[in-house]
């Protein structure tokens, strides 16, 4: 379990040896697409390229259904209540005046259907929260994309990269990336030991699950306090470290030096325009 934290999964495909920034970039614009786009086509050509990437990254796919499935859950609830109207005249009236902002597909024009006295089920209303839905979940996945095939270091200095220019008002870039890397470093060790110590105080015969809900909050303390103190005498232990080898003291260097090749400009240039093109046209 505590292995599964981790978010970077090791491999040598294409999306592995994209750089960092790329699919950053790509990520954000993408994100701002599924959103402007409102035909059915055209969220199919970029469910399409998700699915493309996912498959050439080689992802496990039941890793990615199983984080998704707190959203996919979500996201049935919000189909489910756009699917149902309690006052079928005003769901119909609005249908019929173009209040929705996506099309309702091959469902564009039904009616709704009575199920009892004024409730009923509203295709259109169906097919647009399944619109949203779908909008939704492509985002996800595309963030699982690049989290899974980029690692915490590249994370960073793709930012570092993104920052250089605030250098010129005497921005501290170097510091904000460091905390960038701590804090992504801290988030899967801070949940081991959350779950490490959860599960020695089990074996102690600790119960979080009986017990008035009062008890239950109060018995709870027996994990935080815990992880708490240990956070702390991390952060110390840390602090020391950089100290000791003199951090601060002068500017930072890479081993990594970022480098774009013609290949994956022109990749990316190509992507970029296609993602252009369905948002004016789609």
């Amino acid at each position: 379990m505590i292995g599964s934290l981790h978010t970077y999964i090791e491999g040598t495909s294409v999306v592995h040896r994209t750089d960092a920034r790329i699919k950053i970039v790509l990520l954000l614009v993408l994100s701002i697409s599924v959103f402007l786009v409102q035909t059915w086509a055209a969220l199919g050509l970029i469910a399409l390229g998700v699915a493309v990437f996912l498959e050439q990254a080689r992802l496990p796919f039941g890793r990615v259904v199983a984080l998704s499935v707190p959203l996919l859950v979500v996201l049935a609830f919000v189909v489910l209540f756009n699917s149902f109207s309690l006052t079928i005249e005003s769901a119909s009236s609005a249908s019929i005046n173009g209040l929705a902002a996506v099309s309702a597909g091959f469902m564009t024009g039904w009616q709704p259907v009575v199920l009892w006295g004024s409730f009923g089920f509203v295709p259109e209303g169906f097919m647009r929260g399944l619109f949203y839905a779908v909008r939704i979940l492509l985002i996800l996945i595309a963030s699982f994309v690049v989290t899974f095939t980029t690692t915490s270091n590249e994370l960073c200095d793709a930012f570092v990269s993104f920052l250089k220019p605030l250098r010129v008002f005497r921005a501290p870039v170097d510091d904000i990336a460091m905390v960038l890397s701590i804090a992504l470093r801290f988030i899967p060790l801070t949940a081991a030991e959350f779950i490490r110590i959860k599960q020695a105080q089990t074996a102690r015969g600790a119960g979080y699950e009986e017990g008035s809900l009062m008890r239950r909050i109060m018995s709870w303390q027996t994990v935080l306090i815990p992880l708490v103190v240990g956070m702390f005498r991390r952060a110390e232990a840390l602090s020391d470290a950089m100290d000791a080898r003199c951090y601060g003291a002068h500017e930072r260097t890479s081993l990594n030096r970022q480098r774009l090749n013609a290949v994956q400009v022109i990749c990316f240039l190509g992507l970029l325009a296609a993602l252009i093109i369905l948002d004016v046209f789609c």
